[in-house]
């Protein structure tokens, strides 16, 4: 099976930090991961949040699986932006700081400890 790459869309105006999504998501997901990555804006984030998960509020990243090697990302880069300074991140390590967990989550991961050990391996190995 030939490796595939991340399709990426930008819903919003804004500029895409430049990080290297394609080998983020190969070293979480493996090479053989179908994903689709969409930057999106607050309204369609707070759409999809509540039509899926039943919360209204603005998410800074959401994450679908849609079957055992495929799965899509929702990261909202205006969320990302208003939360960096509580993190101590700039924007563009925040919104790599997502992707790994969202990553981590469609590799069936639910929040603890563990997550967050993994997560930070590849933090470290991607410099976020």
């Amino acid at each position: 099976m030939a490796p595939k790459k991340v399709s990426l869309m930008n819903k919003t105006k804004g500029k895409l930090p430049r990080l290297p999504f394609s080998r983020m998501k190969d070293a979480v997901l493996g090479p053989g991961y179908d994903l689709s990555l969409a930057f999106v804006g607050d309204a369609e984030a707070r759409r999809l949040n509540m039509r899926y998960r039943g919360k209204d509020y603005v998410p800074n990243v959401l994450s679908f699986e849609l079957g055992p090697d495929a799965g899509e990302i929702f990261i909202d880069p205006l969320e990302a932006l208003r939360q960096a300074p509580d993190f101590g991140r700039t924007p563009s390590n925040m919104i790599g700081f997502l992707y790994i967990h969202a990553l981590c989550h469609l590799k069936g991961m639910k929040h603890g400890s563990t997550m967050e050990r993994t997560e930070a391996v590849f933090r470290k190995e991607f410099k976020l």
